[in-house]
């Protein structure tokens, strides 16, 4: 690395810095995350690894350590996101100089590292021992005669959003592969871009992130503090409802179809032994996980 690039982490706190980040982040991604700074949700799991010059982030991947529940088993894995270059800098190979200086001091430290790269990318992962990997999603054909109980609840403001904060916190796992003690990532969503997607689910006293499309029930997770029925909370969603699909492996599949997931740009890479055989355990990583 040249003598005037400067490799900083830890910096969130920093506002020139993190301001630098969001500006970055908005010309790559068109995401800025100040708003999930300033709400409280961006925590110590999130932090950007980044080459700075004269105060500017030029380069960054973020490190989002992450606890899965897999079948009452904790795992310790590392997900690695937000990687992005400013444009004057690219082809100087920042991009690897970061990638290499996280696994380095990641690899021995957690149960496997996991990405979703871009499909303009997909060759530049496994120069890093990175193998692409399968993920799996179950779905089923919905026959429901019940008219539509579920209640929408509003995600507007803060105390709003206390609501869904303490049933995430207090929530059990619905399902086999779920990911544990991170509500800042589910609030950055739901903050964010799924104001609208959250419901109330009253027998099942289940609080439900789900999208709803032309027939389709698109349900992301579930949170409660006793494991619900499945078919209650898809009959909630009335019977307009023909198709539902999970974001999350459910605990009980029995009864579902399993398909391979395929998404746009959602390419699934895994490192380290953990993971080698993830793709042979019908699972997905929960679409709320993505950071």
């Amino acid at each position: 690395m040249k003598s005037e690039y400067l490799f900083q982490k830890n910096y969130k706190d920093n506002i020139k810095l993190r301001t630098s980040f969001n500006e970055l982040a908005k010309k790559v991604y068109q995401l800025n995350f100040e708003d999930w700074y300033q709400n409280g949700y961006w925590g110590e799991n999130y932090n950007p690894y980044s080459i700075i010059v004269d105060e500017k982030v030029v380069a960054n991947v973020s490190v989002n350590t992450i606890d899965f529940n897999c079948n009452g088993r904790t795992k310790h894995y590392i997900q690695l996101g937000t990687v992005m270059t400013d444009e004057a800098y690219q082809n100087q190979g920042l991009s690897r100089t970061l990638m290499e200086a996280i696994i380095k001091e990641y690899q021995d430290q957690s149960d496997g590292i996991f990405l979703f790269a871009n499909d303009n990318v997909l060759e530049f992962y496994p120069k890093f021992g990175f193998k692409r990997s399968k993920q799996y999603q179950y779905s089923k054909v919905v026959q429901n005669v019940h008219i539509m109980s579920v209640i929408r609840v509003p995600m507007e403001n803060k105390l709003d959003w206390k609501i869904l904060e303490n049933a995430i916190r207090s929530s059990i796992c619905n399902g086999s592969f779920e990911m544990a003690n991170n509500p800042g990532l589910i609030m950055f969503y739901v903050t964010k871009f799924m104001r609208n997607c959250v419901y109330y689910v009253k027998n099942q006293d289940a609080y439900v992130i789900a999208e709803i499309e032309k027939g389709k029930l698109l349900i992301y997770n579930i949170f409660s503090k006793n494991v619900v029925d499945l078919y209650c909370i898809i009959e909630g969603f009335g019977c307009d409802i023909k198709e539902t699909t999970f974001g999350f492996t459910p605990l009980n599949t029995e009864g579902y179809i399993l398909s391979e997931l395929c998404e746009k740009n959602t390419t699934l890479f895994v490192k380290g032994k953990e993971l080698d055989g993830f793709e042979n355990k019908g699972m997905m990583f929960p679409t709320l996980s993505h950071a």
